[in-house]
């Protein structure tokens, strides 16, 4: 079916020239109007097309057409390392670290501490006791919380089983710590900017920002003042985590049905009782919702600082990836896998209780408080069971050693599997021909590309979904990584990105499309989908490096793993809310549906698209930099470097290089208008 145009109308304005050739003043007032109401974009390009032909051959003649020019860079990594040994000298002498920074620091080792010991306190039936039933009542009770009940226990039976019963505590009292304050204070700006204008305008752009940083980014600055440790762990999940439940808490306060406050004035209440009586609990959706998305980045942010000295299971899984050693890895990383999905599955059930009618079948005390009362009960009976059994650390008769089956089977695999396969070639030989063939000449298009000129196209591509402001902040970020001295590095660094982000936005779109058109894959994806969502980044890391060993190709196969089901949701969801009334048309005029799908639904589900590159670009970047642990290098592994060595001006150089990419690609890829317009 081809394209149908609506006719076109004859332009009153549309006056012939003269015989002469001269145009007549209705042509000359035509091509004025045309001029100045020429679209915004192509304004701005010409716009810019005017600033380049004026300032390249300038900066050509100044500073060279090659790499980032000497004269520009700034080095300071050498004041940053001379910062770090200052702290290091005056921690046990400045008043500031003495009666400010010290307590916090020794206030957070205590809560963690704290928190363990009530756990090992309460011994391994406790504690699982006291998760199961958590879960069962928050499910509904009855019935309806044995599903929820029955996930809790496998999971952690599971940890027990795998060995891991202790680190996994510790991880859990990391956990219980930092949700508690992330929640606290991202529900007080949340608070603040639900009731105020003014300060949800002056909050949105930073929690914009905070958004796009790669978690690394949050643990430099920490261990500089922290050192490595729990409380640098503990304070920069809060900071990762907080983000999320000061988004939701405004949305929920911001979106109160204003009949309801409207009733609720006419009846005298002021703003307290107001808050109290009916925008808090119009909100109860949107604060569970935020409080789901603050555990489960906690959870990512406690994992990923193993790096700092955090401990737990990442800290298990962090030294298994720095041997290679791919069995005691998965040892570690299925528990973390386990206590992800147990805590999703617990605060979704929650949330799906909310508004839901009251369960009256059955008896009396499985409903309301007397549930509560029951959970509380079953708890206590557990841990005196256990104190009289004896039984506080999980039995080590009840465990299973899963590393040296899973290491042979790494050992065939590797033999077998990554070279040597007839056809195939193998994922080793996959892994190498994929970095020939596209990482290596990206990465030498990029490096060998002039320096302005990559700032030339860094400002087009903001332009054409944003402003001048963006486009000059997109430049100056691409431009600070050069001043820091970092440029090659984070050349190499984009151009795993943008690897990564191609195949992820080809694979993500096509299942995406496939879904929306074919319900029973839908269906079968969902569940596949809703798990991929909830592991942190760090376990992606694991089956990787057994498929393809260590190196780039590796950190951006769990780049694709990781931004995968987002891409996938966005696009069947954007696919699948197109306007029936067009589809229906496009049907009647006889359009197949391959042209249904070219014509209608992917122009109609533009924002979504974007939406889902915006959101695929974010969600790549973060791994890409955690893939410096598996050979990633560039950006990432600087800062690995950094961290692990203790040497910050290598680290925080490329942790602020890593913040000012981010940046970039999140200005290059969403439109203004939604960032503005976003929740």
């Amino acid at each position: 079916m081809s394209t149908l145009s609506p006719a076109k109308s004859q332009d009153p304005e549309k006056v012939s020239s003269p015989p002469g050739g001269e145009p007549g003043p209705g042509t000359r007032s035509l091509l004025l109007r045309r001029l100045t109401v020429m679209h915004p974009v192509r304004r701005r390009l010409a716009g810019l097309a005017a600033l380049a032909v004026v300032l390249v051959p300038l900066a050509a003649v100044l500073w060279g057409a090659g790499t980032w020019p000497n004269q520009l860079g700034v080095d300071v990594s050498g004041p940053l390392d001379d910062f770090s040994q200052w702290i290091i000298d005056n921690r046990d002498t400045s008043p500031v670290f003495l009666y400010f920074l010290l307590h916090l620091s020794n206030t957070s080792v205590d809560a963690v501490d704290g928190v363990y010991s009530l756990l090992d306190t309460l011994g391994w039936p406790g504690v699982t006791a006291a998760a199961v039933l958590l879960a069962w009542r928050a499910g509904g009770a009855g019935r309806a919380g044995l599903k929820v009940a029955g996930i809790t226990l496998a999971a952690f039976v599971g940890c027990g089983l795998l060995g891991m019963w202790d680190p996994a505590m510790l991880t859990l009292a990391l956990m219980v710590v930092a949700v508690a304050v992330s929640a606290l204070v991202g529900f007080l700006l949340g608070l603040a900017a639900g009731l105020s204008d003014r300060f949800d305008r002056g909050l949105r752009p930073v929690l914009d920002t905070m958004q796009v940083l790669p978690a690394f980014a949050y643990l430099l600055p920490f261990v500089l003042v922290f050192g490595t440790g729990s409380p640098a762990a503990l304070l920069a999940t809060v900071i990762y985590a907080a983000p999320p439940m000061a988004r939701l808490t405004a949305l929920g306060l911001r979106g109160a049905d204003p009949s309801v406050l409207e009733a609720s004035a006419s009846l005298g209440a002021g703003r307290r009782q107001q808050l109290l009586t009916a925008r808090l609990p119009l909100a109860r959706k949107e604060l569970l919702l935020g409080l789901n998305q603050t555990i489960m980045m906690a959870l990512s942010m406690v994992v990923i600082a193993s790096v700092i000295g955090a401990g737990g299971l990442g800290d298990e899984v962090y030294s298994a990836l720095s041997t290679v050693d791919v069995g005691a890895a998965l040892t570690a990383g299925i528990p973390i896998v386990l206590i992800a999905v147990w805590l999703d599955r617990t605060t979704e059930a929650a949330g799906e209780q909310l508004g839901a009618p009251p369960v009256t079948d059955g008896p009396r005390l499985l409903h309301g408080r007397a549930a509560w009362g029951v959970a509380a009960f079953g708890t206590v009976l557990a841990v005196v069971a256990g104190k009289i059994a004896g039984a506080t650390a999980w039995p080590e008769a009840w465990t299973v050693d899963i590393s040296g089956p899973v290491n042979g089977f790494q050992a065939w695999f590797v033999d077998n599997v990554q070279a040597g396969v007839p056809l195939l070639g193998g994922t080793k030989v996959w892994a190498s021909n994929f970095t020939d063939w596209l990482l290596n000449p990206l990465r030498d298009l990029l490096l060998n590309a002039p320096w302005w000129s990559l700032l030339l196209v860094a400002a087009a591509l903001a332009l054409l979904v944003g402003t001048w402001r963006t486009a000059l902040t997109a430049v100056l970020a691409l431009a600070a990584t050069g001043v820091l001295g970092v440029w090659p590095a984070t050349l190499d660094t984009l151009s795993q990105v943008l690897g990564a982000l191609a195949l992820t936005l080809v694979l993500g779109v096509a299942i995406g499309v496939l879904a929306a058109r074919v319900s029973w894959v839908e269906s079968t994806l969902r569940p596949v989908l809703d798990v991929l969502q909830t592991l942190p980044q760090f376990v992606y890391l694991i089956p990787v490096v057994a498929l393809f060993g260590v190196g780039r190709a590796a950190a951006i196969t769990a780049a694709v793993a990781y931004a995968l089901p987002a891409v996938v949701r966005i696009t069947t969801q954007g696919l699948k809310k197109t306007d029936p009334a067009a589809l229906e048309a496009a049907r009647s005029l006889g359009a197949t549906g391959w042209q249904q799908l070219r014509q209608v639904q992917l122009p109609l589900a533009r924002p979504a698209l974007l939406l889902a590159l915006n959101q695929g670009v974010v969600l790549v970047l973060a791994v890409v930099i955690v893939g410096g642990l598996v050979g990633g290098g560039a950006l990432g592994y600087d800062v690995v470097y950094g961290l692990s060595r203790g040497d910050l001006g290598v680290g925080l150089v490329a942790g602020a290089a890593i913040v000012c990419l981010g940046l970039l690609l999140d200005r290059i890829t969403q439109p203004t208008a939604t960032r503005k317009h976003s929740p």
